[in-house]
């Protein structure tokens, strides 16, 4: 494969905070490569430094000739008084084509990114969708190299499958920036990580998220050991030193010069190895052992004559977590306001154990005051020292803990990042013991480092947990069950997020009312004992045919959106992609159900 880019000695520097120096590698046509680091690693900027959107302090970027180079920027530069159409065609008019193929392409991206009303200005549309149209639009300009900055931010579930399966069938390269591990695990064939704690300043391995955590993990455990080991060896080395040896022989000057470069590999390595350390959450329980923290009956919210959800049902107890996903709108911090009891229900009651103590992660981070320094951030009661556990911890101190330095302690909560404002907030709730945790997109702007300890700790968080987010990676790890909440959609109870994709976002489940109860970890059901009936073995004979049905009408759909004649009109197209959406999912189902049926037919003969 021929060389798309290649990085040679590059070095990024913000005043005295080095991003990285000396980077060297080739990036090759064909690689969809996913990009990874701690908060401040540079992520970022080297994209901004591929794209030629920002200069490196030294070194080169030797780009491919005729290879072009599309950079989409975390936050979506979009004209607001532009339609989407217009959009669209603001994008190519730098590109060398005629009016024919202008056309072509608009309307193509245009069916892609499923836009039914092509005139709707940008200023009317929601976050997500203003996303896609960025998205869209990059993928319009027809790139050769393709570099998305948190792609998946302000995506729905819906949004983000939309985007991993046009990555996942990508004839380009790309590369992408993520904090979302599942989306990486879907559409990256290799992943690199740039970061103070490599030699090379970066670390990249052939394969998925998974294979990359785990080879990550291997490489620092070596890396530590290999530390021990130095470190062992200089102290033999200094004691001899220490014993007076004198520089008479040859022999002697050379085992002194070595000692010398063994002490400078030694600092070395401990500067990378200090570089692994991580933002150090604990959440602290009150240690109550009520079985029932938090009952909801038939809960229900809407507004004016939408109505959110309803007949929500379930209870929490010690141990357990309850993921909460859906799709932009559908209700999800609403319904953490209900559990908070900040708003009534329009029916169904929520009941407190008495005397339950809750803290809550607030999304949008409205207890922090822009204005404030950060140690008044940090330590909301006042004083140079925080009272942790009932013991009295130096702000500076705490404030290391979050990986903040002491020279940042007086800067205004402003003027830090995103990671670092999640940071802060993660340090309030620490103070406050509870028998409830609410987090309400806690993994925002949290780098992968920090999220694998967010992970660990909900896990072992001994009270209850409700969480809401869209990192499916993250969800699938700590939850024991899931509600997913949909407008068009009877709120429905799902083991993962595996079944939440197999049962289909759009797909409606029966209107009976579920209870749910958890306790903790969920126990195995038992074996069903419904009876497998004449309707459901005619059923299982026939759904191999009804499956290959099934099929055929997506292939057909298929092959109608990439019909030229449908590729101009817009409207049509966008209608055929919704088509082939649900044709799609109905293949889901029909496969889910085939499972179904056997078990039941297993379960009967037994």
């Amino acid at each position: 494969m021929s060389v798309m880019f290649t990085l040679s000695d590059l070095s990024k520097a913000y005043g005295d905070d080095t991003l990285f120096s000396d980077l060297n590698f080739d990036f090759k046509a064909g690689e969809h490569l996913g990009l990874v680091g701690s908060n401040g690693s540079g992520k970022s900027t080297l994209l901004k430094i591929i794209a030629k959107d920002t200069l490196p302090d030294t070194g080169k970027v030797l780009v491919q000739k005729g290879c072009r180079i599309v950079y989409l920027a975390q936050e979506d530069l979009l004209a607001q008084d532009q339609t989407v159409e217009e959009t669209l065609y603001q994008s190519l008019t730098a590109l060398p084509m005629d009016e024919k193929e202008r056309h072509r392409r608009v309307n193509q991206a245009l069916g892609k990114g499923g836009f039914a009303d092509t005139q709707t200005q940008v200023k009317h549309l929601s976050g997500g969708w203003k996303k896609r149209l960025a998205i869209t639009r990059s993928l319009c300009m027809g790139p050769d190299l393709l570099l998305l900055d948190e792609p998946t931010n302000h995506l729905d579930i819906n949004g983000i499958l939309w985007l991993e399966q046009l990555l996942s069938s990508a004839a380009f390269s790309f590369i992408v920036v993520s904090h979302d591990r599942a989306f990486l695990e879907n559409v990256c064939t290799e992943i690199m990580e740039i970061g103070k704690y490599y030699a090379k300043g970066y670390f990249k391995v052939q394969g998925g998220y998974q294979i990359f955590e785990q080879e990550r993990t291997k490489f620092l455990r070596a890396q530590e050991k290999q530390q021990a080991s130095l470190a062992s060896k200089m102290r033999r080395e200094d004691e001899w030193l220490r014993q007076g040896a004198k520089a008479r022989s040859t022999k002697a000057k050379f085992r002194i010069d070595q000692a010398e470069k063994l002490r400078q590999a030694l600092e070395a390595l401990k500067e990378r190895n200090r570089h692994t350390e991580r933002v150090d959450i604990d959440f602290t329980g009150t240690g109550r052992q009520t079985r029932k923290l938090l009952q909801v009956h038939n809960l229900a919210k809407g507004f004016g004559s939408n109505c959110l959800f309803s007949g929500i049902t379930f209870e929490l107890g010690p141990g357990s977590c309850l993921g909460v996903v859906g799709v932009n709108g559908s209700g999800k911090s609403t319904f953490l306001f209900l559990l908070e009891k900040k708003t009534a229900p329009d029916r169904g009651t929520v009941k407190w154990a008495e005397g339950l103590k809750i803290a809550v992660f607030d999304q949008n981070r409205a207890q922090l005051d822009p204005d404030s320094l950060l140690r008044d951030a940090l330590n909301p009661a006042g004083g140079d020292s925080v009272n942790y556990q009932g013991k009295s911890v130096h702000v500076v101190t705490w404030a290391k803990r979050f990986l903040f330095m002491p020279d940042q302690l007086d800067m205004p909560v402003r003027r830090l990042s995103g990671g670092e404002k999640a940071r802060i907030v993660l340090a309030n709730l620490m103070l406050q013991p509870a028998d409830v945790l609410l987090l309400d997109e806690p993994t925002n702007d949290l780098d992968i480092l920090s999220l694998e300890v967010l992970e660990q700790r909900i896990k072992e968080f001994a009270g209850a947990v409700v969480i809401v987010s869209h990192d499916r990676y993250l969800m699938d790890r700590v939850c024991h069950r899931m509600l997913f909440l949909d407008p068009d959609s009877t709120p429905a109870f799902y083991k993962d997020f595996n079944q939440i994709l197999k049962a289909g976002t759009r797909h409606k489940p029966p209107a009976k009312k579920q209870t749910v109860s958890f306790a903790g970890p969920a126990s195995p059901s038992p074996k069903s004992s419904i009876l497998f009936s004449f309707k459901d073995r005619f059923e299982l004979e026939h759904m191999e045919e009804t499956i290959l049905a099934a099929e055929q009408t997506v292939a057909h759909l298929n092959a109608k959106i990439q019909n030229p004649e449908i590729m101009a009109q817009p409207r049509v197209l966008a209608g055929f992609c919704r088509d082939l959406e649900q044709a799609q999912q109905n293949v889901q189902s029909l496969y889910t159900r085939w499972q179904i049926l056997e078990q039941k037919k297993s379960d009967a003969q037994k």
